[in-house]
């Protein structure tokens, strides 16, 4: 029996998040998605959800950049400070209004993006990541 797909979404705008929510749903009705508006609530549920033993799902995670407090760049060297294990679970995308070069670069040299998206997310995209994790 397959695992169910589990994706987190860290985004400020909780209409955004809805978006996501709903486009993610359309493509895969039994996905399991979880929405922060805050981002360090994120970054707690994600050290520990996946630092579990007995957690096994892989994670799909949207990160946005541009957030008060705690923005993505910063979310990222948080995490870079996990267990290999934790980050072995978890795919990060960014997903951004930023069309900034420089965002894209940024994301490109972090490895722990897999690819930087422009907001919103669409449903080619979703379909474009669940058919890579299925081939892995």
């Amino acid at each position: 029996m397959a695992q169910t797909n589990r994706f987190i979404v860290i985004d400020d705008d909780a209409l955004n998040n809805k978006i996501c929510t709903v486009c993610i749903e359309k493509i895969d009705k039994d996905a399991d998605v979880i929405t922060f508006t805050d981002p360090a609530e994120g970054f707690a549920y994600v050290s520990t959800e996946y630092a579990r033993t007995d957690h096994t799902h892989n994670v799909t995670l949207f990160l946005d950049i541009n957030m008060p407090a705690l923005n993505g760049w910063e979310w990222l060297d948080l995490f870079d400070k996990l267990d290999e294990k934790i980050k072995a679970r978890v795919k990060i995308y960014i997903l951004s209004s930023s069309v900034d070069k420089r965002d894209m670069e940024r994301a490109k040299l972090n490895k722990y993006v897999v690819y930087y998206l422009i907001k919103p997310l669409t449903r080619e995209s979703i379909s474009l990541i669940t058919y890579a994790q299925k081939k892995k």
